[in-house]
Parts: C-alpha cells; structure tokens; sequence
C-alpha cells in the first residue's frame, strides 16, 4: 500500500478545499442550516458539471469519472472539514448500495443521473429500532414489490428523488428502488441535534418499489456497503477533527491571559498536544481504510469498524475540547465550534456508535 497520497490526489484536496472555501463558508453553512432542503441547488449543480464530484466513484460507462475510494476519501475530508450543506454523502450511500448490487440494468438505470447530479439518491434503511444488524429490517414487500414500513433517519430523505430502500420479501431482506415522490410515500423532515445534515423519516404505505439485484440478496450487499459508510464517514470525520484542531490551536496563539498567550499555559498545551495525538491516530486509522476500501480486500470488514470507532471519539474528544479551549465563547451561538461538535456526536452514532463497533470488530477478528 502507500503511505502518502499521490501528486494527483493531492491536487484534488486543493482543488477541493478552494471550492468548499468559497461555496461553504460559515454564513453559508448557517443560512443553509436554517432551511427545509438543507442545501444550495446552484452549488450543487456546479459540483457536478464543473467539479464533476458526484460522479467521482462511478464508472465511466455509466457516467462517472472511474476514481477510487481513496479519491472519494479525500473530497469527503475535505466537506467534513467546511460541514458541506449538501445530499452528497447520502448520494455516495446510494451509489455504493449500486455498484455492489450485482444488477447491471439497475446501475444503467440510476447511477447517470447520480452522476450528473440530476438525481438525488440517498439509501433508507435504519428504521425506528435504531439497530444496525440484518434484524433492523422490518418493512416488508409483497410479491409485487409493493412496500410498507417506516423508514427513519433517513439522511436528505425528504429531498431525494431516489430511494434505495432495504425491505424483507418472502426471500429475505432485498433492495429495492422507490421515487421519492411517487404514490404511497409520506417524507417528513426530522427535527435533529446537527442542522447541518438533514434527515427524514419516511413512511412507506403500498409504495411501489422495483428490485434491484438478487431477492433475499439485499442483506449481502448492505452488509458491504454499510462497511464502505463507515469508513467513508471516518474520512469525513477526519476533516472535521483537523479543523477544530487548528482553530483551538490558532485561538490558543491569540488569545492573552495574564499578559502571555493562552497557549503557553501547560493545561493548555496538554489539551492541544492530546488533541493532535487523537487526530494524527484518525488519519491513520481512515486512510488504511480507504485503500482498503479501493482494494476491496479481506481486511475492509475489521478496519472498518476500527476506523469507525476510533475516528468517531476522535472527532467528538477533538470538537468538546475545542469548545473547552475557547472558554466562555466557545459556548455561544455565534461560534462556530458548536457546529462542529454537533456534527462529531451525530456522526459518532450514524452506523453504529464506537461501543458497537468494537464488539463487531472482536466478532470480525475472531475474539
């Protein structure tokens, strides 16, 4: 494997972190926030003519542009690093749920509009049960296809026009595709702790659902695409961390106390130094998973839910002691540190929380 990133990779960081700069900016993010859709339809029309990031995993004969996980990696660190306003990610959990179907006619079918970023996708599988496991599936579908259930926390749910919704046929749990705004769909947006990412619940009545892949097969390819979630998720929680990481330490430059800078104090210090351990630990952790993710090999399944859980206390450990050393302001509604640490504790439960994690990943390495 490689243990740095290519000239080519490094370029699109850039590329990348120019482009969230301008369009996702602090007062961006807030004015977008305060919104049903939850984001800018300008912007994300320009992500995918002129940046071309929706389409960044899928292949080329469908659209796509044919990169790697480690590419999508590194544009995901770089939204987690600007809290992106966008259905990109829940897009990705679409196009993944897809591309490891098995079904041609499925991928033809859905994954050029993705790409061109006409449709959003998001995949709907947690439910109310708030479980992980194949047993989290209760919505069931008839012989027909024909879907009832209720789906939640459904990321961009009640602005997609794709739903790859996981519902139980006689067969076992299988995928199916529903229009997001076709007969027997209720959406209703889900008032959560992190603005930023919105999420719906969804509820489905008769809705009319058309299998994608194998029936009964839906399970085999969730269980890998909940994998590459996790660790894509780790990648952006990776970005997010870093950031808050150099906003507590440029604040620990500026601020004085007592005629010296704040950081010259050894708490201080302490609290900054930990931080950068955490955060540097992350990267590792993600990165590993990222080319284990593009190489598809045996070890995606235990790195996953190690990066998982790693990243996600990092995250959350990095965002609460920001807020920590920022002191009284870092407290308020104007600061952006709140943000970040809102989206560090959704984003540590999304997939499974790190205690589940690490009971999986014994499970996976045989302990």
């Amino acid at each position: 494997m490689n243990f740095a990133f290519t000239e080519e990779q490094e370029q699109l960081r850039s590329f990348v972190r120019s482009f969230m700069e301008d369009k996702s900016s602090e007062a961006t993010v807030r004015e977008l926030m305060d919104t049903e859709a939850g984001y800018d339809q300008s912007v994300w029309k320009q992500m995918a003519e002129q940046m071309g990031l929706q389409s960044l995993i899928i292949p080329e004969e469908f659209g796509g542009q044919g990169f790697t996980f480690v590419e999508l990696g590194v544009v995901l660190e770089e939204m987690g690093r600007a809290l992106l306003c966008a259905p990109f990610f829940s897009g990705q959990l679409a196009t993944l749920a897809l591309l490891h179907s098995g079904d041609d006619a499925a991928k033809a079918e859905y994954l050029p509009g993705i790409a061109s970023g006409e449709t959003i996708a998001t995949l709907a599988y947690t439910e109310e049960n708030g479980k992980w496991d194949e047993s989290a599936v209760t919505a069931t579908a008839d012989a027909s296809g024909k879907i009832t259930g209720t789906k939640s926390f459904v990321i961009d749910g009640h602005t997609a026009d794709l739903l790859i919704v996981a519902a139980r046929s006689a067969a076992g749990v299988s995928l199916y595709a529903v229009d997001g705004n076709g007969a027997g769909v209720t959406r209703t947006p889900l008032s959560t702790m992190d603005q930023t990412r919105k999420q719906a619940k969804i509820e489905l009545n008769g809705a009319e659902g058309k299998l994608i892949g194998v029936d009964g097969g839906g399970w085999a390819t969730l269980n890998t695409v909940l994998d590459l979630a996790a660790i894509a998720l780790a990648a952006e929680q990776v970005g997010g961390a870093q950031f808050v990481l150099e906003m507590a330490v440029q604040y620990a430059k500026d601020r004085v106390q007592f005629g010296r800078p704040i950081g010259s104090f050894q708490a201080i210090k302490h609290k900054c130094a930990d931080m950068l351990l955490e955060v540097e630990s992350a990267k590792s952790a993600a990165y590993y998973g990222l080319w284990c993710a593009a190489e598809m090999n045996d070890e995606l399944p235990a790195t996953a839910s190690l990066a998982k859980a790693y990243c996600s206390e990092a995250y959350f450990h990095a965002a609460a002691e920001n807020i920590q050393i920022h002191g009284g302001i870092g407290f308020t509604w104007e600061h952006p540190a709140h943000l970040y640490f809102k989206r560090a504790k959704s984003s540590e439960l999304m997939f499974g929380d790190p205690a589940y994690h690490r009971e999986l990943l014994a499970q996976r390495i045989g302990l």
